[in-house]
């Protein structure tokens, strides 16, 4: 099995802990735009917040044959990311297809990267990502 396979199960299984059971729209919109935060946060000390504005908005763009909703957004990020409007794009779609943009949208980011600073690098970058923390944890525990 290829590292590649095993970080995009990774990377599915993350989502799904985030977004928790029975989540609606708004919750997997959140959880994906929380999950790109994160990305943000590890990265932008290595490659600059115009190297993640980059790669996010290739995945975007990447990704819009299968959600072409998500189209315009890729032309509007310049120098940061565009995660509002992200989410207002996300909270219009149905809970499956928010979930496999979401699924699709991290997995094409973290391909990218993969493609420029390799698999071994890409890994240990955004490992603490894909783990949850403790505070996502026992947010969706106390959420009603």
């Amino acid at each position: 099995m290829s590292a590649l396979n095993e970080e995009s199960r990774q990377i599915v299984a993350s989502l799904a802990q985030r977004v928790g059971p029975d989540a609606d729209t708004a919750r997997i919109a959140q959880a994906i735009v929380s999950t790109l935060q994160a990305i943000d946060a590890a990265l932008t000390p290595i490659i600059g917040q115009q190297g993640v504005a980059a790669l996010y908005r290739r995945s975007l763009h990447l990704c819009a044959s299968r959600h072409p909703r998500v189209a315009h957004l890729s032309d509007r990020v310049q120098a940061s990311l565009d995660l509002k409007a992200l989410d207002s794009v996300l909270v219009t779609e149905s809970e499956a297809d928010a979930l496999l943009f979401g699924e699709v949208m991290l997995t094409t980011f973290y391909e990218l990267l993969t493609t420029l600073i390799g698999p071994s690098l890409t890994a240990r970058l955004l490992r603490d990502v894909w783990t949850p923390s403790l505070s996502d944890t026992s947010a969706q525990e106390n959420s009603p």
